[in-house]
Parts: C-alpha cells; structure tokens; sequence
C-alpha cells in the first residue's frame, strides 16, 4: 500500500545550497512517530530511519537482521511526525548487494510506501550498478563510507577506518564516483579527520559525518545515543546533550513508590 509523498521544507537542493554557503547541516536518527516529531520540531535538517533501528529498537548486536518490512515500518512511523526534515530511510542489508532489479524494487517500496524522501546505501565502487539504476527511477540516495556497519563481519569489527594509504586512497575514489553517480550526499563514519576534510573539499556533495572530524559539511548522530539513553555506549566521537537513562529510571522508580503507597492516583486524578 502506497502512501502519498509530500514535499518538505528541507530538500536535496536545500542540502546542496548549504554546503555551497558553508550552513552547517545537522542530522539525527529516528526510528518512531513520537520522536520524529520532536527531532523534527526542534529544527533538524536531515532525519535518517537508520537500520541501527536493529540494535537501539530491536536489540541486536549489528544492523544485520532487521528486514525491509520492519524498515519501511519504522519509517512510515517517522513520516507521519515530520514536517520540515528531509528523511532518508537505509536500505537494510542484502537488498543491493545483489540483483540491481531487486535493489531498485527495494528502494521503490520504500519511497511508495513510507513517503520518505531519498534512501541511504553503504558501500562504494561496488555498489555503483545498484546506485544509478536507483537513481535512474528518481529516488535520491545518499551514499555512506569508512565503517560500513552491514559489512561488519567483513571489517572485523568496529575501530577506525582509512588509516592506511591504500584504504583511504579507495576511499577518496569511492566518494568521486558516488558524487559522479548523482549522489545528493555522503556520510562517512569513524575515518581520520584529515581524510574527511579532504574529500568534503574534493566533491561537490555535502558529507555528513560521525566520528569523521570537524570539517564534515555536517553532523550525525543516532538520536538514542545523544540523548545518554544507552548507557553503556562511550564512542570518542559521542557527545550526550542529555542523560535521559538517569531521568527516565529516576521517573520510573518514583511512580512505582507512588503506586505502592498508594500516593498515586490522588483525588484529582480520578472521577468520583
């Protein structure tokens, strides 16, 4: 079932024009109506429906084992809150690592279904086939590079990536190619500052980064993480702005005291 798509305040051409006046871009995940709408009307620029929906909504260890289905769920869910944001939906693992037909229905279900604005694939030279045929059909995709969290039992973990020549030289070659390929961005996760400048410098597409130095044309974080709900969660490149896990468990145990004691609900809160 489709739904109809609407046009947003923040568009791939607002994102370009930012990048072109030097207006840093600020980006945030969320997976739910609730917290879109408040992401949304804070003033965010770019809400992404990530696949880490998997680990912060789920449970799972990797971004692996959510599916389309539980993606274009949780973005229809987004979609529905936001008003302004521009929103970018993952393409989950497995749906462009193959078939380029299989990787263009997938993006197509997305965008009818959800009305989300563009979707997001991890990968680069590799992923160029799937890329053109998505854009070819009028979907803007975002690409991401560095550490690619689908490809992790590839990687072998979690540290920084590019520190070498020769992974960074494939790097820099990979945003070209994306940009070249009609990529309206970039986001690219836990690499050397340096390099990241470096290619925001060298391709005309905004690069959102994480973990990816100052220089990005902008900023992502999961939203959860920001906001200190995960608690165990300490990446160099994190910064809460709130400990909501201290508030939200302090908010609990008090109303299980009132509850006990009998202090809630009072004769205000009830019809006599």
């Amino acid at each position: 079932m489709s739904v109809e798509s609407k046009v947003r305040a923040v568009t791939t051409a607002t994102l370009a024009q930012m990048k072109q006046t030097g207006e840093k871009i600020a980006m945030l995940t969320s997976y739910d109506y609730t917290m879109a709408k408040i992401v949304d009307g804070a003033g965010i620029d770019i809400i992404l429906v990530g696949d880490s929906a998997a680990n912060v909504m789920a449970g799972y260890t990797t971004t692996l084992p959510i599916t389309l289905d539980e993606m274009i769920y949780h973005a229809k869910s987004v979609v529905r809150g936001v008003e302004r944001a521009f929103v970018v939906v993952d393409m989950p693992f497995g749906t462009c690592s193959g078939n380029v037909e299989v990787a263009l229905e997938a993006a197509i279900r997305i965008m009818k279904e959800s009305g989300a604005d563009g979707v997001k694939i991890e990968g680069g030279e590799e992923m160029l086939p799937s890329i053109r045929k998505i854009i070819a059909a009028g979907i803007p995709v975002m690409g991401h590079l560095g550490l690619t969290p689908q490809s992790i039992h590839q990687l072998g973990g979690y540290g920084l990536r590019a520190k070498e020549e020769a992974e960074a030289e494939k790097l820099l070659k990979d945003a070209k190619l994306l940009a070249e390929a009609g990529c309206f961005a970039l986001v690219m996760e836990k690499i050397p500052a340096p390099l990241a400048a470096k290619v925001t410098k060298e391709i005309a597409i905004p690069t959102i980064g994480i973990g990816a130095g100052a220089e990005c044309d902008g900023q992502v974080l999961v939203v959860h993480d920001m906001l200190g709900m995960n608690k165990g969660f300490k990446p160099k490149f994190l910064r809460r702005y709130a400990n909501l896990h201290e508030v939200m468990t302090e908010a609990v145990e008090h109303y299980i005291s009132d509850v006990r004691q009998g202090e809630y609900p009072n004769a205000d809160e009830q019809w006599s």
